[in-house]
């Protein structure tokens, strides 16, 4: 998806603001979220599906898949832009993500200022930047070095951590995942989704290592944390209502919220554990469960379409023994409710970007269960770095994915939930909780952060406007 912002060319009026959709291989879940709530200041737009005959797949990679999925996708991109260039106000600024840089050649001779929006940490847009460096300077694979990974004023990678995509340079996801993070450099400046109570020591890196300024790297806004508002249990399905009547039948901090993201998925064997450690902690918790997969992104491109019966591969006999304690949940729960509720006491997390974002703005502890992408290094950050995290051994001492038995998962969910080490992040996140809030409101750096450059791009209009104005007809 890229986000392209078109500023009015009359002072008097608001911002026109437009959201352009890749549709070509959506699901109808995505499809009805989108348009479920229109907004009046939001335009949306559905790009056309695009023709992906003979380029995707069944064992692509994720990164690869949404690189080509984006690439074909937005190749009418000139056309639309001229048609909108013709008809409405010049726009000031087009904002995509890290999979849509051959935005950048649609918009250069039409001269549209591109900025990109990195959803993910400033840890991993540190790492990103400095990608390119690592590419020329190593050998071999970056998983074999020695020594954990030194960008430059910033902490230590260890190499067991990195991304998923930078573990094989021999594949295609690593080439695409260079080539993006290669172009970089050509945005007007690069959005990150974070704060810098969360993350001081990256960010600071980016705004004053000399390292950065000669890539050159354009200015970084913080302007996190951005998240999904909360759901309204009575706007929910017949599934929602009960998952937060659930919860509010519970005491206060006392659910463990199990869920591995829009994607996640455990293998057979790791789902029985999990739901065997979670009955052996005797905790109670909701369980967001999917059906089992040897890829731990299965559900990736197919959120919202499981349906299976979680009696069909969960142990026998689970949900019946835990259900006075335990809600297990098919596929999907309202998650920012959920870890808006009181009753949350805690979030066994893939640690996806968004989803720990969520958990700190809510002030809920985590266990981080990584799976895929770059997911280990959060994980890693928010337990030895943030201190907001228990770290589930789920990672080997080469970055494979092992399995966790059921009595080290009962150990881990009851020391987050019950021991000392549980009460001392929990204090920790509930800082973080009252930061995010400050940094958000009026005043706070995020929130002018943001206002500043949106005023800059009014004010570009305004000038351009002026001058329209004084031309002769």
């Amino acid at each position: 998806m890229e986000t392209c912002g078109e500023i009015s060319n009359a002072s008097s009026l608001k911002p026109h603001v437009t959201f352009l959709v890749i549709t070509t291989d959506s699901t109808v879940a995505q499809h009805n979220y989108l348009h479920a709530t229109p907004h009046p200041d939001l335009h949306i737009v559905d790009l056309p599906p695009a023709d992906m005959s003979g380029l995707l797949f069944d064992d692509m990679t994720a990164v690869a898949r949404l690189s080509v999925i984006a690439q074909e996708s937005i190749r009418s991109l000139r056309s639309v832009l001229l048609s909108a260039l013709n008809n409405r106000p010049k726009l000031q600024a087009f904002i995509i993500d890290i999979f849509c840089t051959d935005v950048f050649d649609a918009c250069k001779d039409l001269s549209i200022p591109v900025y990109s929006f990195f959803t993910a940490s400033a840890a991993l847009l540190a790492f990103s930047l400095y990608l390119p460096t690592l590419d020329r300077e190593v050998e071999g694979e970056f998983v074999d070095l020695p020594e954990p990974i030194k960008i430059p004023g910033c902490n230590r990678i260890q190499t067991h951590d990195l991304l998923d995509q930078v573990r094989n340079r021999k594949i295609d996801e690593y080439k695409w995942y260079l080539m993006h993070v290669s172009r970089l450099s050509m945005a007007k400046g690069i959005f990150a989704n974070t704060w810098h109570d969360l993350e001081p020591v990256w960010l600071k890196a980016l705004e004053t290592e000399p390292f950065f300024a000669d890539i050159p790297t354009p200015p970084v806004y913080p302007i996190g944390p951005l998240t999904k508002r909360i759901e309204s249990a009575s706007d929910g399905n017949a599934d929602t209502r009960e998952v937060m009547a659930w919860l509010d039948r519970q005491p206060k901090d006392s659910v463990l919220f199990v869920a591995l993201g829009s994607g996640g998925t455990l293998k057979n064997v790791q789902l029985t554990e999990l739901a065997l450690g979670l009955e052996l902690s005797q905790q109670r918790f909701i369980l967001v469960v999917r059906t089992p997969s040897d890829s731990a992104f299965a559900a990736l491109f197919t959120a919202g379409v499981d349906s299976d019966d979680p009696r069909v591969y969960l142990p026998d006999g689970f949900v019946e023994r835990t259900k006075e304690v335990g809600l297990v949940v098919s596929s999907w729960a309202p998650q920012v409710a959920v870890l808006n509720h009181p009753s949350t006491g805690a979030y066994l997390s893939h640690c996806g970007w968004n989803s720990t974002l969520e958990s700190i703005k809510h002030g809920v502890p985590m266990i981080g269960w990584p799976l895929y992408a770059e997911q280990r290094m959060n994980a890693t950050m928010l337990s030895e770095e943030i201190g907001v995290a228990v770290k589930m051994p789920v990672v080997g001492e080469r970055g494979e994915t092992v399995v966790v038995g059921r009595k080290e998962i009962e150990l881990v969910v009851r020391v987050v939930m019950e021991g000392e080490e549980g009460r001392k992040i929990r204090r920790r996140v509930k800082e973080l909780e009252a930061s995010a809030r400050e940094t958000l409101s009026c005043g706070g750096s995020s929130y002018e952060i943001l206002a500043g450059v949106a005023e800059s791009w009014k004010r570009l209009g305004r000038a351009m406007t002026t001058r329209s104005c004084m031309e002769p007809e």
